[in-house]
């Protein structure tokens, strides 16, 4: 009888330390919506914890090759969710939850009328982009900057940051002018700097839609918040607050 009771109460410990939270792998992009998706899903699921992690897509997907504890992935783009399903990581099918965009952004005054061409003005100097490497949003750059034929002249000015908010944070410190996430203009922090004179879109035509990917992953498979907050994700709801900080909805 005191084996039988010792074994409920181990499996009792083992269920409530995982109950009510979840750990989402958050491409950094989205650094600026989450805490608005959060505070959603709690209104539905008060009693659930989510924590996020935050960096470059590459680099969460190394990390859930690793064994990182995550339970969702919420990728910049959709090649690394499809990598992590082929390999039976997510059990999730990739399903595209936001497109993103790229924008412009300089803490000075500017004429965006040439667009991308911009770009090979003598007056600017350094360029901020993300690692085109790990961060879909650099290599979205690389493309639309090669798709108008400026690549190899603006090349050498260019300066990497390894995540989405460092690029901004270069654009607007260490660099003339960067190419960031179109999200980032939404967050609180930025309401000092002025669509069409410290920031703008660029022409969406130059580079392929940057469809951002989500799915379940493996140790997510028997949680039902995890599943309810993926869930949540592919929601009116989220859409509606998504669209709000400048993301595209297919």
């Amino acid at each position: 009888m005191k084996k039988i009771l010792a074994i409920f109460l181990a499996l009792f410990i083992g269920v409530s330390l995982h109950a009510g939270k979840i750990t989402l792998a958050v491409a950094a992009n989205v650094t600026y919506a989450m805490d608005e998706l959060i505070s959603a899903f709690n209104e539905t699921y008060p009693d659930t914890k989510v924590e996020t992690s935050l960096t470059s897509s590459g680099k969460l997907t190394a990390q859930i090759r690793n064994g990182a504890p995550f339970d969702i992935f919420m990728a910049a783009n959709m090649a690394y969710p499809k990598a992590l399903y082929l390999e039976k990581i997510a059990v999730t099918e990739p399903k595209i939850y936001a497109q993103g965009a790229l924008a412009f952004l300089t803490s000075k005054s500017t004429d965006f009328s040439d667009g991308l061409k911009l770009l090979t003005s003598k007056k600017i100097g350094k360029i901020a982009i993300a690692n085109p490497k790990t961060a879909p949003y650099g290599t979205a750059a690389v493309e639309a900057m090669k798709n108008v034929g400026i690549y190899d002249e603006v090349a050498p000015k260019l300066v990497y940051a390894e995540s989405i908010p460092q690029t901004v944070t270069y654009a607007l410190k260490a660099a003339d002018i960067g190419l960031v996430n179109a999200s980032a203009m939404y967050s609180d922090k930025m309401t000092q700097y002025k669509e069409g004179t410290h920031w703008a879109l660029v022409d969406s035509k130059t580079y392929t839609p940057i469809d951002q990917g989500i799915v379940l992953l493996k140790r997510a498979q028997d949680n039902p918040e995890a599943k309810a907050f993926y869930e949540f994700m592919l929601s009116d709801g989220a859409r509606e607050i998504l669209s709000r900080y400048g993301y595209l909805l297919p």
